[in-house]
C-alpha cells in the first residue's frame, strides 16, 4: 500500500509519553492515518535512545519522567498549547493511567493507554498484598473514575494487541460461531445484547491464546532477559498473581484461589505469580501448547462484559476468561532463568528490534470454546516479514500493538464525548477495519482439541472426565 488512508484530524496537541519499542511503532502510524500540527507533538520519555528519529522528523523532545509530583505541572502547558482538543497518547511505564486520565479529561483533552499503569513502585510493594496488585484492583480504580464523572472528553483505557484489539477479536468470533451453529441473531447493540448472545452459543469461556515463533540471529545470552516486547511491562505484569475471569460453568477451584469481596466480581486470583503459571491451550500453527496464565485486563473486562445477571443482579451465566501465552523461545528462557533466581530479574534486558528477528510469525488470537462445535481461534497470524514490509520500527508483536492504539485513537476522534471507556465498548467492526491492513493474515479455525487430549498419560492426573473445558483439566499442576 502506497497511499494511507487518512482517518482523522487532532485539532490540538498531541503528547506521546513514552518512546519505547510501542511509542516508536505508534509515531509513524500517526503521520500516515492523522492530519495534526508537527509543531504542537510533544515526545516525553526519560531516555533520549532513540531522539534521532524524533530530531530527523523535527518533533519536539523532552527528557524527563512522568511522575506523581509532576504529572499536572508538565502535561498542562503541552495539552492546551495553541488552542483546540489535545490528545494524550500514554504508552509508557510506571505512569498512572487514572491519574493521567482524569487530569487530560479536566482539561478537555482525549487519552488513550495499553495497559491501566500504576505509579512506579506499585508492582513490587511488598507491602501490598496480592490482591492490592492484582489488575482487577487497578481495573476497579478506572471503573470509580467513570462512575465519578460520567460522560465528557473520551479516554479510552487498556487499548493495545491485548488488553485491546482481542476484545474486537471476541465479538467477532462469536458472530462467526453462532453463524455456523445457525442461531439467527440481529446484530447485538448493548452489552446486554452481546451478553445473551454469548450465553445462547453457548460459550463456557475463552482464551487469549498466543503463540511467539519470532527469534533471534543470536542466542540469549546468560542474565539477559530478552523479549520481543517491553521487558519491563512484561516483568511487572508476570509476578502480579494469575488472574482470570470465573465463568458460572466451572465445578471447582483450586485451593490456592480466592475471590474478591468487593467490585463486579467477575474474576478471581491465584496465589501464584501469572509467569509462572503454566496452563493448556492451542493456536492453529503450535496446535496443542502450553500457556503462562499471565494477568491480563481482558480477562477481567471480557469476562465482566459478557456476564448476564438476574433481577437481583446475581451472574447466570459469565465466561471463564484468561491469557494463554506463549512469548518467543528467548523469553520463555529469560522466565525460567528468572525464576530460577526467586523471581529476581536479570540485571540486563533487551528487546529484540526487527533487524535482529531471523523469522517467525505473532499469532495472537481468542479461542473460544465449550460450544457446539467444541471451540474456534479466530485472530491474527503477523509475520517479521510482512512487518518489515508494512511498517518501519517495529516487530510483528509491535504492530499488532500499535496498529491498535491507531484504531483507538480514531475512534476516540469519532466519539469525542464518550467518556472512560474500555475496549469492550467501542465498535469492533470500525476498531478491525482501522487495523486490518496491519495484522496480516486474520485467519479462523475449529478443533477438536480440548485439554483433556491424551491424558491421561503414563501417570494418573487428577482431571475432571465429565467437564472437558474446566479450569481444573487447564491448569498444569
Amino acid at each position: 500500500m502506497t497511499t494511507w488512508p487518512v482517518h482523522g484530524r487532532i485539532a490540538g496537541p498531541i503528547v506521546m509519553i513514552g518512546f519505547g519499542s510501542i511509542g516508536r511503532g505508534t509515531l509513524p502510524l500517526i503521520e500516515r492515518h492523522l492530519e495534526f500540527d508537527r509543531d504542537r507533538l510533544v515526545v516525553i520519555d526519560p531516555v533520549d535512545t532513540d531522539r534521532a528519529l524524533l530530531d530527523e522528523r523535527g518533533i519536539r523532545f523532552v527528557q524527563d519522567s512522568v511522575t506523581r509530583e509532576n504529572y499536572r505541572d508538565l502535561l498542562a502547558p503541552m495539552l492546551t498549547a495553541g488552542g483546540g482538543q489535545g490528545f494524550c497518547v500514554n504508552l509508557s511505564v510506571d505512569t498512572s493511567s487514572v491519574d493521567i486520565m482524569e487530569f487530560c479529561r479536566e482539561l478537555g483533552a482525549l487519552y488513550i493507554d495499553t495497559v491501566n499503569e500504576p505509579w512506579k513502585g506499585f508492582y513490587f510493594d511488598a507491602s501490598k498484598g496480592p490482591e492490592a496488585r492484582s489488575n482487577y484492583a487497578l481495573r476497579e480504580t478506572t471503573l470509580a473514575a467513570r462512575l465519578r464523572n460520567p460522560g465528557g472528553p473520551t479516554a479510552v483505557s487498556c487499548c493495545g494487541a491485548n488488553p485491546g484489539m482481542v476484545s474486537w477479536l471476541v465479538k467477532q468470533a462469536l458472530v462467526d460461531v453462532a453463524g455456523a451453529l445457525g442461531i439467527e441473531h440481529a446484530e447485538p447493540a448493548s452489552r446486554e445484547e452481546w451478553a445473551a448472545l454469548m450465553s445462547r452459543v453457548g460459550v463456557q469461556g475463552i482464551h487469549i491464546a498466543e503463540r511467539d515463533t519470532q527469534r533471534a540471529k543470536t542466542p540469549k545470552p546468560r542474565g539477559v532477559f530478552v523479549n520481543t516486547w517491553s521487558v519491563e511491562g512484561f516483568v511487572s505484569e508476570g509476578l502480579q498473581p494469575a488472574e482470570l475471569g470465573w465463568g458460572t460453568f466451572e465445578p471447582w477451584m483450586p485451593q490456592n484461589a480466592r475471590t474478591h469481596a468487593a467490585g463486579c466480581g467477575a474474576a478471581i486470583y491465584l496465589l501464584q505469580a501469572g509467569a509462572n503459571t503454566r496452563v493448556r491451550s492451542w493456536t492453529p500453527t503450535a496446535r496443542a501448547q502450553y500457556g503462562f496464565l499471565v494477568t491480563h485486563n481482558e480477562s477481567i473486562s471480557i469476562a465482566d462484559y459478557f456476564t448476564v445477571r438476574d433481577a437481583s443482579g446475581r451472574a447466570t451465566y459469565r465466561p471463564t476468561c484468561h491469557y494463554a501465552y506463549h512469548p518467543c523461545d528467548d523469553a520463555v528462557l529469560s522466565l525460567h532463568e528468572m525464576f530460577g533466581q526467586a523471581g529476581a530479574m536479570q540485571p540486563s534486558w533487551h528487546i529484540l528490534d526487527e533487524d535482529e528477528i531471523v523469522d517467525g510469525v505473532d499469532e495472537l488470537g481468542v479461542l473460544l470454546y465449550g460450544h457446539g462445535r467444541n471451540a474456534y481461534w479466530y485472530g491474527s497470524q503477523l509475520s517479521v516479514e510482512e512487518t518489515r514490509r508494512i511498517a518501519p520500527y517495529q516487530n510483528a508483536t509491535g504492530l499488532q500493538v500499535t496498529s491498535a492504539v491507531l484504531a483507538g485513537m480514531v475512534w476516540a476522534l469519532e466519539n469525542p464525548e464518550a467518556g472512560i471507556v474500555e475496549a469492550d465498548e467501542m465498535d469492533y467492526r470500525r476498531c478491525l477495519e482501522i487495523q486490518r491492513p496491519y495484522l496480516g493474515p486474520v485467519v479462523g479455525e475449529y478443533t477438536d482439541w480440548t485439554p483433556l487430549a491424551g491424558r491421561p498419560g503414563l501417570f494418573p492426573e487428577d482431571i475432571d472426565a465429565e467437564v472437558p473445558w474446566a479450569f481444573r483439566n487447564t491448569l498444569v499442576r
